[in-house]
């Protein structure tokens, strides 16, 4: 962090007469002239002397002096006594919460935001109408309470609901923090994991100029609000955030972050300045920054400040210190910040101790935070962040102002719950006050009506969320022939037909503008070349360069109505842009069908905390896992070879996952997707991997497509397979395994003469799902017939042990064993360490290969009598297995 420059000036008249000539410029040619001559002056040092001397911090003051600050609209009386009701019904609604069932949640932080929620709400935020998009507000998740409590004032959430704060399992509660998946009617944004709400929010406001530089939304002027923690800042993602919103010019986000000083456990930046230090790193990216530190009444102290004595000694104290400083007293804020200097002293004479302890911080003074976010929104050509310094617990007294265990604070002694009302002058009883009563405005008050005015003039309710949709018309399924029909001898990827079938949308005269192809920076790898020239890359500033290889076929082209997001190596970017485009259904009323492809190792593993706020926040569209498997990618190794990604989104309750082999598969399971999440309106959305290995690929058998997407199905039989002998056994496989397990049940019945059953296992995380819920009802409904999981119904005419094999780790096969009956069941998969070697070899080393399900199938045989042992012996002499090899799993 730049600090001030020295205090001392040793020649005050040349100092003076520099001021002097830099006004003058500045009222003949203007601010801009000015600018240009002190950058001059810079590039000059520069140059003389080979480093650049500057600063990327102002003082530790007020961005917008007094002088500048426009008159406050609204009735501030009215809006304190607002600000009190709200106050008080946040803490009760924690506090009643933990006295009814200890279940917790946090006071301190609406506290210290209190003002800067209300300010917005009151003048800022526009609601959604049938002419107007309405702005879009991120809340900070710890900041719920308070947001529930102005719900409740404006009657969209009843006493019941309060009382059932952080209880909601079979009952009428709110959720702990916004979260739509729960509350599908209010929230719109899932924002408690620390840095999601800043990455999400920039992403958010680029999206809305994406839509709107290709003409699918009407520019409005909308804004994108994110209120955010000083602690949260330090998250990797919201530094992404900051980054993108200045280099994007998102002259539609706006940044609020709350500098109370204090994380989770104690200060921010105890040793320095967090607002100095995110002032520098804002500006440096571009950002406008408006810095709100001192509240009114620190105006007159300022002005009286001539000698800049009052400036310096704001700047001396490090956070540290301003965060003791408000836990104490109005006495020792007198001798320990003013005391430093006599010439302080002397200038605060006139105050009492009480005087002193009332001077507030900026952020809960409303005509300051007015002041700023008026600027915000009328600033162009570049973001703004608000800093706002508050105080953590602000109104909480001894009980939790300004003290490190405010966060963690759930209770209030009776007589801090009596100081808080008397603090904001509440109109509750004194034998009320261990009830803890909600406060409502009587419906025919001032403050109600003057409530209810200020939110109908600014088009309605926020936060509020709308699903309303009229279904889309998909094409139907012969749509995709090329991939339903036999390849013949030409190899192919499923990668190669997924850009095919994602072609053959964008090609269609309904659906291809809505579609929108995302990749981090791997066009090129899963041959999504051609689509430049045909649909373009969004830029904002459109191509100020020819390409180098404008000369080619599928040059490198950029457009302002570019349709394909190319994120860079940036997964965390790319997929927070899929989530505001899978819910623009919700926030812009457009049916964006969104799709995702990147490496799957560095998907979900790298991005699972926005995996997951993508099913909070009921995303739809599709994630592809390119180049999937641990022995696919040959010659990568350990860092990119993906054995778990579906162990990953298996956990993601509305994730469908599937795993195809073929082009048919795929095309039955995207076309499936479509219909559930843009016909039924379904609020899930899909993980699909695909692979970048070629092969022939038959066509969809007749009747199949039932099995697809529930989840497994039987192939045809191949030559011979089936009938090769009374001995039977189940094979099963997915993905980049099948085909060794079609070559597996080849070898059974050719060296063996085993026949066996092959089995195509599109998703085994839905025969899962499938199948625990079939149990789960079995459980509930003890009298009536049972019910049968779909991959029991499967196998019960098929005799013989199984054998499951994929290219991932062994759980993901073993999720269906407890719905396997009577049977022996080996599952095969590539636990351990990738490695860098030719997918052969690999599957060798992995024990995936068709020898090795030979070798399995026979052994389960050998378990269940069906035949002697020493025919496995056999298989392992005849395949040169080394009954000694490294367990995989182990190294």
């Amino acid at each position: 962090m730049m600090q001030s420059s020295a205090f001392s000036d040793v020649d005050p008249q040349e100092t003076r007469e520099w001021l002097e000539a830099l006004e003058a410029v500045v009222a003949a040619e203007g601010r801009p002239r000015a600018h240009y001559l002190l950058d001059q002056l810079s590039d000059f040092d520069a140059e003389r002397h080979g480093d650049l001397h500057g600063r990327v911090t102002t003082p530790y003051v007020n961005t917008i002096g007094r002088a500048r600050q426009p008159a406050y609209p609204g009735d501030l009386a009215i809006e304190q006594r607002l600000n009190a009701y709200i106050r008080w019904n946040a803490m009760v609604t924690v506090l009643r919460a933990g006295k009814h069932s200890n279940v917790g949640g946090h006071i301190a932080t609406y506290q210290s935001a209190a003002v800067l929620y209300d300010v917005g709400f009151n003048h800022f935020f526009r609601g959604r109408t049938d002419s107007f998009g309405g702005d879009m507000v991120y809340i900070q998740g710890h900041s719920a309470p308070g947001i529930y409590a102005r719900a409740y004032l404006e009657g969209r959430i009843s006493e019941a609901q309060l009382d059932n704060f952080r209880r909601e399992a079979g009952r009428d509660g709110l959720s702990s923090y916004p979260h739509p998946r729960l509350m599908p009617e209010f929230w719109q944004f899932p924002t408690v994991s620390m840095g999601l709400g800043p990455l999400t929010a920039a992403y958010q406001a680029r999206f809305m100029r994406y839509l709107e530089y290709r003409g699918l939304l009407a520019h409005e002027g909308r804004k994108v609000w994110a209120f955010l923690g000083d602690g949260e800042m330090d998250q990797p993602e919201s530094l992404a955030a900051i980054a993108l919103g200045g280099r994007e010019r998102l002259d539609n986000l706006i940044f609020v972050v709350n500098c109370n000083l204090q994380r989770l456990d104690g200060p921010v930046r105890g040793n320095s300045k967090i607002i100095q230090e995110l002032e520098g790193t804002f500006r440096a990216a571009g950002w406008n920054v408006i810095k709100v530190i001192w509240g009114s009444g620190w105006d007159d102290l300022l002005a009286r400040d001539t000698s800049g004595l009052l400036r310096r000694r704001m700047m001396e104290c490090v956070d540290g210190e301003y965060q003791t400083f408000k836990s104490q007293s109005g006495a020792y804020v007198r001798e320990h910040f003013f005391g430093k200097y006599p010439e302080l002293l002397e200038l605060v004479a006139h105050l009492s101790d009480d005087d002193i302890w009332g001077l507030a911080r900026g952020g809960h003074d409303p005509e300051k935070v007015y002041a700023a976010y008026a600027q915000a929104v009328r600033t162009t050509g570049q973001p703004t962040v608000v800093l706002v310094k508050t105080v953590k617990g602000y109104g909480m007294g001894e009980a939790g102002e300004g003290q490190n265990i405010n966060h963690q604070l759930k209770k209030m002694s009776q007589d801090a719950v009596r100081a808080f009302r008397d603090r904001f002058g509440l109109p509750v009883p004194d034998d009320q006050l261990e009830d803890m009563p909600y406060l409502q405005l009587p419906p025919d008050s001032e403050e109600a009506r003057y409530f209810s005015r200020r939110r109908a003039e600014l088009g309605g309710y926020v936060p509020a969320r709308s699903a309303a949709l009229a279904p889309l018309a998909i094409p139907p399924l012969s749509a995709f022939a090329t991939q339903l029909k036999d390849s013949g001898e030409r190899g192919v990827s499923t990668t190669m037909s997924f850009v095919r079938i994602l072609t053959t949308l964008l090609k269609d005269p309904e659906l291809g503008r809505l579609v929108i192809p995302i990749v981090p920076d791997e066009s090129r790898t899963f041959g999504m070349e051609g689509l430049f020239r045909q649909i373009g890359i969004h830029s904002y500033q459109g191509q100020l360069y020819t390409p180098q290889d404008a000369g080619q076929l599928s040059y490198y082209k950029e457009a302002r109505d570019g349709q394909i997001l190319q994120e860079g190596i940036n997964e965390s970017g790319a997929i927070a842009s899929w989530i505001a485009a899978g819910t623009a259904y919700s926030n812009h009323g457009l049916p964006a069908i969104p799709f995702y492809i990147f490496y799957s190792m560095f998907g979900l593993q790298r991005v699972g905390d926005l995996a997951w706020a993508a099913g909070d926040a009921r995303t739809r569209g599709f994630l592809l896992g390119a180049t999937s498997g641990r022995t696919t990618l040959m010659g990568e190794g350990l860092q990119h070879d993906d054995g778990h990604s579906h162990v990953l989104s298996s956990v993601i309750p509305n994730c469908i996952s599937y795993d195809p082999a073929y082009a048919y598969e795929l095309a039955v399971i995207i076309h499936d997707g479509l219909r559930r999440m843009y016909v039924a309106q379904e609020d899930i959305y899909y993980y699909i991997t695909l692979l970048n290995e070629n092969y022939p690929n038959p066509g969809l058998p007749a009747g199949a497509e039932e099995g697809i997407l529930k989840g497994m199905y039987r192939l045809p039989p191949g030559p011979g397979v089936e009938s090769a002998g009374p001995v039977q056994v189940q094979l099963m496989g997915s993905g980049a395994i099948l085909r060794e397990v079609i070559a597996a049940g080849e070898l059974l019945a050719r060296d063996f003469g085993i026949a066996s059953d092959i089995w195509s296992a599109t998703s085994l995380t839905e025969l899962r799902r499938e199948g625990m819920s079939a149990e789960r009802w079995n459980m509930l409904h003890p009298e009536a017939a049972p019910r049968m999981p779909y991959v029991t119904q499967c196998l019960q005419a098929h005799a013989g042990p199984l054998v499951v094999a994929t290219d991932y780790m062994k759980i993901v096969a073993d999720q269906i064993r407890p719905y396997i009956r009577d049977r022996r069941v080996i599952s095969l998969g590539t636990d351990g360490f990738g490695r860098s070697d030719t997918r052969e070899s690999l599957r060798a080393f992995f024990e995936v290969d068709r020898h090795f399900i030979v070798l399995a199938a026979l052994t389960a045989l050998a378990d269940e009598g069906r035949i002697e042992r020493r025919r496995v012996t056999e298989a392992i002499q005849r395949y040169g297995i080394d009954s000694g090899k490294v367990d995989p799993a182990r190294v």
